[in-house]
C-alpha cells in the first residue's frame, strides 16, 4: 500500500515545505484538489457530504493544481503528484493537454491526472460550456487528452472537439496515468473503461469495499482483470496501522490522508505542527506498515 498526502485548503506559502517533508517521510504522492471558484449561489448540492453543504468558503485558499505541481516538483526529486480530482467538464482538453504535458515534463514524469466531470452547473456556465451532456463531452475530452499526450502529430474529429493535425512538444517523458473520480455507476464504468485507477471522495470502509468490488467486476467484464489498477481512497472511519491494514484488505492501494488532522491541527495553522505530524506519520505508520 502507498500513502499520499493531501494538501487541500492549506495556505499556499506552505506547499513547498509540506512537499519536501512528505518526500522525506516516505509518502509516495501528493494529492492536489481542484476548485475553479466559489459561487455564492449554487444550483445543486455538493455530492460528497451528508447534507449537501460545502465545507469550504469563498476565502478558502486554492491554487491551480498544475501550477502547484510545477512549484512543488521544483523542490522535490522523488515524490509524485496527482490531481484528486480535476474537473474536466468545464475545461478545454486541448489547452489542458498543454498544461498536463508541461507538468509531466517539468517533474520528470512524476504527474498523474485524476479526473472528474464536475458537479456545479455554474462552473460549466461561467466557463462557457453547457452543463447538459457533460458525461459524453468528458468521455470525448479524455480521448483527446490521451491522443495529444501520446506525442507526435495527431488529429481528432469528434462530436464536441474537432481539430486537424497538431503536435505538442516535448511529449511527456512517460505515459501519464489517468485516474477517474466519482461514486456513481457511470463514473465507475468510465474508470473501468479508460483509467489506470479510481479515486474516491470521502467514504466509509464498507462503502469502499462495495465500490472496489464493483469496479473489479467491471474491469473483468472488459477483460482488464489482470491489469494494474490503483484504488485511491479517502476513508473516514479507519485509521492507524490496523485501520490502514483493513483498507488494504478491501482493496485500497493508496491512502490519501492529512496527518495533522489527527493531532487537531487546522488547515490554517502554521506549517511547523503540520511538518511534525508528517514526520510522525512517516515514522509511526509508513515505516511500520512497510516493515
Amino acid at each position: 500500500m502507498k500513502f499520499t498526502l493531501s494538501i487541500a485548503m492549506n495556505p499556499l506559502d506552505q506547499l513547498g515545505e509540506l512537499a519536501r517533508a512528505a518526500e522525506e517521510a516516505g509518502f509516495a504522492s501528493i494529492a492536489l484538489p481542484d476548485s475553479l471558484f466559489y459561487a455564492e449561489t449554487v444550483d445543486t448540492d455538493y455530492p460528497y457530504t451528508p447534507d449537501g453543504s460545502r465545507f469550504w468558503t469563498g476565502d478558502t485558499p486554492w491554487v491551480d493544481p498544475l501550477v502547484a505541481t510545477a512549484s512543488m516538483g521544483a523542490v522535490t526529486s522523488r515524490i509524485h503528484f496527482y490531481t484528486s480530482v480535476l474537473k474536466l467538464g468545464s475545461r478545454n482538453p486541448v489547452l489542458l493537454a498543454r498544461q498536463v504535458g508541461s507538468a509531466s515534463v517539468l517533474t520528470g514524469g512524476r504527474f498523474g491526472l485524476g479526473l472528474g466531470v464536475g458537479w456545479l452547473p455554474q462552473e460549466f456556465e461561467y466557463c462557457g460550456v453547457p452543463f447538459e451532456r457533460r458525461g459524453k463531452r468528458v468521455d470525448e475530452a479524455i480521448d483527446v487528452l490521451r491522443l495529444i499526450l501520446g506525442g507526435g502529430m495527431v488529429e481528432y474529429h469528434g462530436e464536441f472537439y474537432d481539430f486537424d493535425k497538431i503536435q505538442m512538444s516535448p511529449a511527456p517523458p512517460s505515459r501519464v496515468p489517468f485516474y477517474i473520480g466519482g461514486h456513481t455507476e457511470v463514473a465507475l464504468k468510465r474508470a473501468a473503461r479508460v483509467a489506470d485507477g479510481w479515486s474516491s471522495a470521502m467514504m466509509k470502509l464498507e462503502e469502499l469495499r462495495d465500490t472496489i468490488a464493483r469496479i473489479k467486476e467491471l474491469l473483468a467484464e472488459r477483460g482488464r482483470a489482470d491489469d494494474p489498477f490503483e484504488y485511491q481512497a479517502v476513508c473516514i472511519d479507519r485509521f492507524g496501522l490496523d485501520g490502514y491494514r483493513e483498507q488494504a484488505e478491501v482493496g485500497v492501494t493508496d491512502v490519501i490522508t492529512m496527518p495533522w488532522v489527527f493531532d487537531g491541527v487546522g488547515f490554517d495553522a502554521p506549517v511547523e505542527p503540520k511538518l511534525e505530524a508528517i514526520r510522525k506519520f512517516g515514522t509511526e505508520i509508513i515505516a511500520k506498515f512497510e516493515g
